[in-house]
């Protein structure tokens, strides 16, 4: 969700690559934003992936299971656009054109990343109820229905 929807109910398009950039960190990382902890600080994912580009660490965010079967820069090109789409400023952000063209085009320019939306750490008591809540969300429980005509 976007801040400017979550803060002040204001939706538009800004709102929907703010979520497309959501997604891409996502897929790139392995890794849900919602519950998101690291050790080292209070960040959610999009945090993370903001520090880590800061400290010129961005593939570090990677997820282990692509480690064999990536291109370097394939993956830096779409961290950096997902960086792009979740920035704090509405006006700031990519038109959805625009990130398809940035990630289709490998000679295209991209511009650097701003802060992004929702960077701020999170208090201990904050990550202990997401982490709850996770837990909580993480079992399955199915039900099977046999049918029999009559």
């Amino acid at each position: 969700m976007s801040p400017e929807y979550a803060i002040d109910g204001k939706f538009s398009v800004n709102s929907d690559v703010f979520s497309f950039g959501v997604l891409l960190l996502e897929l790139v990382s392995g890794r849900k934003n919602r519950g998101f902890h690291h050790p080292d600080h209070h960040h959610s994912l999009l945090g993370h992936a903001w520090l880590l580009w800061n400290k010129n660490k961005e593939l570090e965010l990677m997820d282990e299971c692509l480690e064999d079967s990536y291109v370097e820069f394939e993956v830096q090109r779409c961290i950096q656009v997902g960086l792009l789409c979740v920035q704090k400023m509405p006006a700031d952000r990519p038109a959805m054109s625009s990130v398809v063209f940035m990630l289709g085009n490998e000679g295209a320019t991209l511009p650097q990343p701003k802060e992004p939306g929702f960077f701020i750490e999170r208090s201990i008591a904050d990550i202990d109820t997401l982490l709850g809540e996770v837990r909580s969300h993480t079992r399955t429980t199915i039900t099977i229905t046999a049918m029999e005509a009559r």
